[in-house]
């Protein structure tokens, strides 16, 4: 653990920093929710829930603030006599954030008005070649018909940004949109064209001063960037992933919300972001950080994002770094793009040769010339022991003074191997991944000469040294290699579904870039002096989602009347489904990855331009489908700000919502289902049906021809799923689920929907 968004970080304090992000954001499913400590004070942050005065509206925000307080006890809150008010939400949410005792907390939740109480949840937060390979080229295709962006607004939601880095740069951009409100809160430091706003959030976690929104841990820097850098020339790492650095909507507006630090995001900064960003004029929101499961009435990004989008704002968010387990994916309301991490084609090899001649292919950032490949001792330490994981001080220097140590990654390992072999007089670390991560290594910038090989090579290392009484092996450092044929590939790490909240949605939507991307960094690296043009190497999807976010900008310049539905739609209905040598997309196993990893897909920007037909939701569809989830009325007051009983609507399942896949839980009798598809491709067209059935299912498509005469014109198709002699598949074998897909096909277009079929008794 420690290491999944940790890159190039040579200095101890970056290192440290870096640790941190890393283990709060690699397993939630090991590391929880770390719940608020208020350190020697029985105060805590509280997310209050009330009904909505019926004349606040007309009466404005003052009067809406002085509501709110009147839920307050007017004591301060003590630590240093703090205000009881953290946050009062406007927009988003009907409610405020504020400092209580629990039992001031359990004592309000009798007040009459009041919806709901909660403590809040602290969050973890979860490119030079990208933009090539995702299809992105200055000259032509979706880059020049969007004109890079221009004009549109994303905001992002993370740690701060660096301002003075060059990829913040404004060259070249235009002034903001008239529509903007947003504020600079930068002293010394003003905002551009590229950064219009930037505002610090942070407010209900202790000993987090209300400070500027500068980026103090580098995230917020590299995901900005990552999203919508301008063109940086000769951006490197250390020497390599040496090119021309550049986001995915380079002449995109930045506006920057500031709601984490080093010790994470709190649920009513969060919530106060979102607040004022849907207010601000933003177009695009980026989230990278996220919870688990939670109930969408009781997660801040769900109900932000619905506000947004009923406003017109997509939100996109990272499905989390839980993976490869199922039911590890967050972010998973059907309002939000949920983005989960792939390979990209690029890699910075470090070959491990042994003393009997095999080479075994491994990767690191750190390549020093000076590292002779000749064969030197190797050494590791068998069992299960904590120096097989080259702990701090298990390591000693009578052992492995001027050899190569091998170190296993271990549950709970903190990226400081390479430390350890060091201080030990080690001379160079064989990294071997854990079993669940199997052939997914990483680019890190080790302190020492170091390759970080895969499971399945250190099993081989190993079985090496058992063969023979005196191992020999060296490291050969290759540099940066590019062209990888198996890529695009899921990242073990990577969040899956099934979605627990709502089976019938398949989530994660797409998958995109999230391993070793390079991207802007605030601080220096290695021995280098601070250099404004500094770039760092981190893995996550952290780093996928902005790539989803700056591309959702892209289509968002080039189609402004299209709803948040309609561009998530054109994603996921034109993403890939075949790697760059035409095979299905692996996984970490390198074996065809199944539908809980990848759902729709690879992102394309070029095909998501130009989608053909989309799947469009409307606010009301998604009130019917809350109202299927079975919420009370009082949760619902909670999402929807307004009283609302289920009887006004025509309530449906999951799987009925309009969305560009499809889930379904099957039993012993057959469910059907009704889709709606827009034309925005090419008004005289005809499209027709191609199926893939799931194994254990039969997929029954009526019409199976759709034909439009003019652009915007709708029509509808049923879908009628029955199981196949109660879930045994095609091959006699009894089958949990089974994956396929629905397309329609048209002379200039593919529209792919992915089919997850559950079996249950």
């Amino acid at each position: 653990m420690g290491r999944k968004e940790c890159g190039a970080l040579a200095i101890m304090k970056i290192m440290f920093l870096c640790n941190i992000i890393a283990m709060l954001d690699l397993f939630p499913t090991v590391v929880s929710l770390i719940m608020v400590d208020e350190k020697q004070s029985s105060f805590q942050t509280y997310i209050i829930y009330v009904e909505k005065p019926e004349d606040s509206v007309t009466l404005g925000s003052e009067y809406l603030s002085n509501y709110y307080e009147s839920f307050v006890p007017l004591t301060k809150a003590g630590l240093n006599e703090q205000p009881r008010m953290v946050h009062s939400y406007r927009n988003v949410v009907s409610g405020f954030a504020a400092r209580l005792t629990p039992d001031e907390a359990k004592a309000m939740e009798e007040k009459d008005g009041v919806l709901s109480v909660r403590s809040q949840r602290i969050l973890p937060l979860h490119t030079t070649h990208t933009p090539s390979f995702l299809r992105l080229h200055r000259g032509f295709g979706v880059w020049k018909e969007s004109n890079f962006g221009k004009g549109v607004i994303i905001g992002v939601l993370d740690s701060g940004i660096w301002p003075d880095h060059p990829s913040f740069s404004d060259e070249g951009m235009p002034s903001p949109p008239a529509k903007w409100k947003g504020k600079c809160e930068f002293i010394g430091t003003t905002c551009n064209n590229k950064i219009i706003g930037a505002r610090n959030f942070q407010h209900s976690v202790e000993e987090v001063e209300a400070s500027l929104p500068v980026d103090e841990i580098g995230h917020g820097t590299h995901t900005a960037s990552t999203a919508a850098g301008n063109f940086v020339e000769d951006a490197n790492l250390l020497g390599n992933a040496n090119g021309t650095a550049v986001g995915m909507a380079p002449y995109a507006h930045l506006a920057i919300y500031k709601v984490c630090s080093d010790i994470g995001c709190g649920e009513s900064d969060i919530l106060a972001a979102f607040d004022v960003a849907v207010e601000d004029g933003v177009d695009v929101i980026s989230v990278s950080l996220g919870g688990g499961y939670t109930s969408f009435y009781e997660d801040p990004i769900a109900l932000g994002a619905f506000t947004a989008m009923q406003l017109g704002i997509l939100v996109i968010c990272s499905a989390g770094n839980g993976g490869p387990f199922r039911y590890s994916i967050s972010n998973m309301a059907p309002w939000i793009l949920t983005v989960g991490a792939s390979t990209i084609d690029r890699s910075i090899k470090a070959v491990v040769r042994l003393g009997n001649g095999e080479e075994l292919d491994g990767e690191c950032l750190f390549q020093p010339k000076s590292f002779n490949s000749t064969l030197i001792p190797l050494v590791y330490a068998n069992g299960k022991t904590a120096s097989a994981y080259c702990d701090p001080g298990t390591l000693k220097a009578a052992n492995v003074k001027g050899k190569i140590v091998l170190c296993e990654i271990g549950i709970t390992s903190e990226g400081k191997e390479g430390e350890v072999v060091r201080n030990a007089s080690g001379a160079a670390m064989i990294l071997m991944n854990q079993e669940r991560d199997v052939f997914s290594t990483i680019a890190e910038a080790h302190v020492l000469p170091a390759s970080q090989v895969s499971y399945a090579a250190g099993l081989k290392i190993k079985s090496y040294i058992n063969s023979t009484s005196e191992p020999m092996a060296t490291i050969l450092f290759k540099g940066t290699v590019i062209g990888e044929s198996s890529a695009p590939a899921v990242a073990s790490f990577s969040s899956r579904g099934p979605c627990a909240e709502s089976p019938g949605i398949l989530k994660p939507d797409i998958i995109g870039p999230g391993v070793s991307i390079l991207a802007a960094w605030p601080f220096p690296l290695a021995d280098k002096p601070r250099s404004k043009s500094t770039f760092n190497m981190l893995s996550g999807t952290s780093m996928s989602c902005p790539h989803a976010s700056g591309i959702a900008a892209l289509l968002k310049s080039t189609h402004p009347d299209w709803s948040p539905a309609a561009i998530k739609s054109a994603m996921m209905t034109s993403a890939d489904e075949l790697n760059l040598e035409g095979k299905p997309i692996f996984d970490e196993k390198l074996i065809p990855a199944d539908i809980f990893a990848l759902d729709a897909g690879h992102v394309n920007p070029s095909r998501a331009n130009d989608p053909g037909l989309v799947y469009d939701v409307k606010t009301r569809d998604y009130i019917s489908y809350l109202c299927g989830l079975n919420y009370t009325d009082r949760q619902l007051g909670i999402i929807l700000q307004r009283k609302f009983t289920c009887l006004k609507v025509n309530n449906f399942s999951d799987s009925e919502l309009n969305y560009p896949s499809f889930s379904v839980v099957l039993s012993s009798s057959s469910r059907t289902f009704t889709r709606q598809v827009t034309n925005v491709g090419v008004a005289n067209s005809t499209y027709a049906l191609e199926v893939v059935a799931p194994d254990g299912a039969v997929v029954s498509v009526r019409p199976n021809n759709l034909t439009f005469t003019e652009l915007n014109q709708t029509a509808k198709y049923s879908v009628t799923f029955s199981p196949l002699s109660g879930g045994i598949g095609r091959n006699g074998s009894e089958l949990t689920f089974g994956q396929g897909y629905l397309k329609w096909v048209s002379d200039k277009h593919i529209v792919r929907s992915p089919i997850a079929v559950v079996f249950s008794a």
